[in-house]
């Protein structure tokens, strides 16, 4: 069985019946087998716009995305300006997680972070001790390696079947099965 780690992405199989995860790819922020694991779906677009839930940020727009199913009412924020911002934790190469978020939406006003450089998310994916083992074990993630191109260049709308594409024939024939004919 491949190993889970922090930076890596979980691709739902193509039969994914549960509606949080169907098409989804998600970013693992944070795991350990014994304690759990905190993942952000980065292909779920909210209703939301970021200048909709936060002031003080300037004319800054951006879009809000669906990060998972557990407290979807607090804000988090994956971007690739961990340098400029205190206390952010990096996930992989380009990519960081949080930090100092007065700092952040001071810099965002001020032009330095721009809609590019970030992407929000409301709520989280969370997965017990030992859960997110299990479903690799049955078959429910295809785990891939993070480029940080996933998150900040390519169209999040096309995002799982471009990645399962990248993985090669077998998993790009997967990309091409349509699963909307399941009933959730």
């Amino acid at each position: 069985m491949m190993q889970i780690d922090k930076g890596d992405m979980l691709i739902a199989e193509p039969f994914m019946l549960d509606p949080n995860f169907k098409r989804a790819a998600v970013l693992i922020v944070d795991h350990e087998d014994d304690l759990g694991t905190v993942g952000f779906v980065l292909n779920k677009k909210s209703p939301y716009k970021i200048e909709e839930l936060l002031d003080d940020i300037g004319d800054f727009e951006g879009d809000v995305y669906y990060g998972g199913p557990v407290a979807n009412n607090i804000l988090h924020f994956l971007h690739n300006v961990g340098d400029m911002v205190e206390d952010s934790l990096g996930i992989c190469r380009g990519v960081y997680w949080g930090g100092d978020f007065t700092a952040f939406k001071f810099l965002m006003a001020q032009g330095l972070i721009k809609p590019e450089n970030v992407r929000f998310f409301l709520g989280y994916s969370g997965w017990s001790p030992h859960q997110l083992s299990e479903e690799i074990k049955e078959g429910s993630w295809i785990i891939e390696e993070m480029d940080s191109n996933y998150l900040f260049k390519t169209d999040p709308d096309n995002l799982w079947k471009v990645i399962l594409q990248s993985k090669g024939e077998v998993y790009s024939a997967l990309s091409q099965i349509d699963g909307d004919y399941i009933n959730n």
